[in-house]
């Protein structure tokens, strides 16, 4: 497939419940508010999350008669490689950014994609079960002893594709669910993606803590970033709205001349 001409974002994670579709929608939504053309598409058939948060927001906006910045979605229900490849390159034509949400599942489909990314996210939650995608650590030391097979298969990935088109995959892990309260796991569980991370290179950044508003805000589509819809807001959702400004801005994506910054989702 060739390279798509907007900048692919892939959320991507074989663990289901880490937050990958909550923070791929989010992202979309905080592109698509910043005045960039955004599309968007949603490779799990089954479970559609994404397509079901991106059509409660359009029956919300026509029921309130009001304006949502959304990016062009759609679900791909086909069964081979070059169906998906059409419709990838349906759906990027004049976009800036083209997300891509998979399943929380080995995919072919999503082993596909992967390979294509400008900027691969892989959410997890901030534990050792989780980690272990990733790699695996001593029990006694927490010592990161070697890496998972898709540590491997992402660093064999980045490799080729440099070679191939001398493009560098941005890997970003991105550390949803932090647990604050207990800080000795949150330092042992930072240490190992550290570790980790000077081996394989990907980045680290901060993700959305556990809120029970970004479940209640499902049925009608709505973010955080909807300023002026979403009533008045107490301080936890404050919070929640910095945590995911700056989720977006150290995903580090490029902006086009004359296009607002992340700066412009405001501040909290």
């Amino acid at each position: 497939m060739a390279n798509p001409q907007p900048h692919l974002i892939v959320f991507a994670n074989e663990k289901g419940g880490t937050g990958k579709s909550t923070t791929a929608v989010h992202t979309a939504i905080a592109l698509s508010a910043l005045g960039h053309r955004v599309g968007m598409i949603d490779l799990d058939p089954r479970q559609r999350t994404v397509t079901r948060y991106m059509e409660n927001r359009l029956d919300t906006a026509r029921r309130r008669s009001i304006e949502l910045p959304t990016p062009d979605f759609a679900v791909f229900t086909g069964d081979s490689i070059a169906a998906l490849d059409d419709q990838v390159v349906t759906l990027a034509a004049d976009k800036d950014f083209l997300v891509v949400d998979t399943p929380g599942r080995d995919d072919v489909f999503a082993r596909h994609l992967a390979p294509h990314a400008n900027t691969l996210v892989t959410p997890m939650n901030d534990s050792f079960v989780d980690f272990d995608l990733i790699g695996q650590v001593d029990p006694e030391t927490f010592k990161v002893r070697r890496l998972s097979f898709y540590s491997e298969l992402i660093f064999e990935a980045r490799k080729t594709r440099a070679k191939v088109d001398g493009v560098a995959i941005d890997w970003v892990v991105l550390r949803n669910r932090v647990q604050h309260h207990d800080a000795r796991n949150k330092k042992r569980v930072g240490d190992a993606l550290m570790e980790l991370s000077r081996r394989v290179g990907f980045r680290v950044i901060p993700g959305l803590s556990e809120r029970v508003i970004f479940r209640e805000l499902f049925p009608s589509g709505l973010t955080l970033l909807d300023k002026g819809h979403l009533g008045e807001l107490g301080v936890s959702h404050i919070a929640a709205r910095q945590e995911l400004r700056e989720m977006v801005s150290g995903l580090a994506l490029p902006t086009r001349d004359g296009v607002a910054s992340m700066d412009m989702l405001g501040a909290a």
